[in-house]
């Protein structure tokens, strides 16, 4: 199959309409800030990986890209009535856990080499208290498989009612495979975007603390 030129114009339509809602909606609902935005690339194959915390961290993370998120969403959303048609027209694509999803790592590298940006979180669940999971190699493979970078994003925060949520974007960064094998690769892959993750967070109490 050759890959996808880009978004087909409808996913698109549905994607800026829905950024544009919660780009109204975020700042009633949150005190909704965006550190790092220049951070993204504008052009080319990127993975944005994201730690999850909370059902409102699609949206957020994808109304804080400038660029469009092509979202790898577990399977089992697809069949919530209204969601999983909400999810698709958005560019949304299913992946099912607990296993290696062949069909869903081809799709994805299909999007990459047509210069998409795919959004992951690659803990695969929400972590309620905040703290960074151990992250499925989902992700790491395919930033080794397609070469493409991997752009770092943080939400922290409080998901109250006129609580502060920050969407922080780190710089891009590139794997490369150690020649350990492809499991120890993997493992080194997953535990480098964990780091990257993670240490934005200090870099948004450096710029609070700046303040």
């Amino acid at each position: 199959m050759s890959p996808p030129t880009r978004a087909p114009l409808s996913q698109r339509f549905w994607y800026a309409l829905a950024v544009a809602f919660f780009h109204g909606w975020f700042p009633l609902r949150f005190r909704w800030r965006v550190r790092g935005r220049e951070q993204v690339p504008r052009e080319g194959g990127i993975i944005v990986c994201c730690n999850h915390r909370n059902h409102w961290d699609p949206p957020l993370v994808g109304s804080a890209s400038p660029r469009q998120l092509r979202f790898m969403a577990k399977q089992e959303l697809f069949g919530v009535p209204f969601l999983g048609r909400a999810i698709r027209a958005v560019g949304a694509f299913a992946v099912r856990r607990g296993e290696a999803d062949r069909e869903a790592l081809r799709h994805a590298l299909r999007l990459l080499e047509a210069g998409e940006a795919v959004g992951v979180f690659p803990e695969g669940t929400r972590s309620p208290d905040g703290s960074l999971r151990a992250f499925h190699d989902g992700a790491a493979l395919l930033a080794l498989k397609s070469g493409c970078p991997v752009v770092p994003a943080r939400i922290g925060g409080a998901y109250t009612w006129g609580g502060r949520i920050t969407v922080t974007f780190g710089a891009p960064f590139s794997l490369s495979a150690a020649g350990e094998g492809r499991r120890a690769d993997l493992k080194q892959g997953s535990n480098e975007i964990s780091r990257r993750i993670a240490s934005l967070q200090q870099q948004e109490s450096t710029a609070r603390e700046g303040k």
